[in-house]
């Protein structure tokens, strides 16, 4: 992959490679493996603007960073230019550098509700928002989908919108909402896109090798790739990109994540919370079946690292 620096409005990254926000799984513990994989921006977890500003007990533990994030950029969504705006003022979110802006979920409780990938249908207000937002004089970037449904794409009209706005970087998933994280991904949309804004693109959809990642800047000539499920399954694919050969012991990966968890949460919410991740990570080992099904059971990390340790060097 050719790798480069990119300048957003200032700030320039390592390279061009970046982990995307992902609810229930890029949290600081991840954004900090993939940082040391070689990752050089990665983002929160969505975040709700309307819970930030009415003091959700959630959000608290969504804006936690630590030192290895020299970038700390936070995804925000929701539909209100105004509420946005007041949200991204507060204390809370002073320590971010960038603030990103979900255009591009599709889930049906945010879709539903006006937000995320809804808002592709309204390029006025997705315009405003950014403008908005771009008062606080903060650097402001947006994830973004092709479009609604597939064979009717919106993408062009609405990264106009974008940069009209003031938008630093537009990041595009080559899928429209109807697809969720299903099916090839669009390049062509991806390139159209490239081709009509000024400012940097970011390509994100189907990576998970460095050949995809290959094609992906071939065919789209974006700038860069942001890795989503690629990344969650196989951290160290950023090491890959980057061109360095690394070593990978599943179990030791794991042990590491999970102390890092614990450096912030009880050990009863780590074990819990950390079974949808070790199914991600024990993805294509024969005869894991049974070891998920184990961890789906403990209640403490001791045991699950015990029982990963077992399995990977028995």
């Amino acid at each position: 992959m050719k790798l480069k620096k990119i300048n957003v409005n200032g700030i320039t990254t390592d390279n061009n490679i970046f982990l995307a926000p992902l609810a229930g799984f890029s949290d600081f513990a991840m954004r900090s493996l993939c940082i040391s994989y070689g990752a050089s921006l990665t983002f929160t977890e969505m975040v709700s603007c309307k819970g930030l500003l009415y003091g959700n007990a959630n959000t608290e533990d969504l804006l936690y960073t630590t030192d290895d994030e020299k970038i700390k950029c936070v995804q925000i969504f929701g539909n209100n230019p105004d509420i946005m705006r007041r949200a991204c003022e507060l204390p809370s979110l002073e320590k971010f550098d960038i603030i990103d802006v979900n255009f591009g979920c599709p889930m049906p409780k945010i879709f539903n509700n006006g937000e995320g990938s809804a808002l592709l249908q309204n390029p006025f207000l997705a315009e405003k928002i950014i403008s908005e937002l771009k008062k606080t004089g903060k650097r402001i970037t947006a994830k973004m989908r092709i479009g609604i449904e597939t064979g009717k794409p919106l993408a062009t009209d609405f990264a106009k919108a974008l940069e009209q706005g003031g938008v630093d970087m537009i990041t595009i998933h080559g899928r429209a909402r109807d697809k969720i994280y299903a099916g090839p991904v669009n390049y062509g949309e991806i390139a159209k896109v490239k081709q009509t804004v000024f400012v940097p693109v970011i390509a994100n959809g189907g990576v998970f090798t460095v050949e995809d990642a290959d094609k992906m800047l071939e065919e789209t000539g974006a700038d860069g790739i942001m890795l989503a499920r690629g990344a969650l399954e196989r951290p160290w694919l950023f090491s890959e990109l980057c061109g360095k050969k690394v070593t990978v012991r599943k179990n030791e990966i794991i042990r590491k994540h999970i102390e890092k968890l614990l450096e912030k949460f009880d050990d009863r919410t780590v074990a819990v919370n950390f079974r949808k991740q070790i199914c991600l990570y024990l993805k294509g080992e024969p005869n894991s079946s049974i070891l998920k099904e184990k961890i789906f059971k403990m209640k403490n990390t001791a045991d699950i690292l015990s029982a990963v340790d077992d399995f990977f060097l028995s």
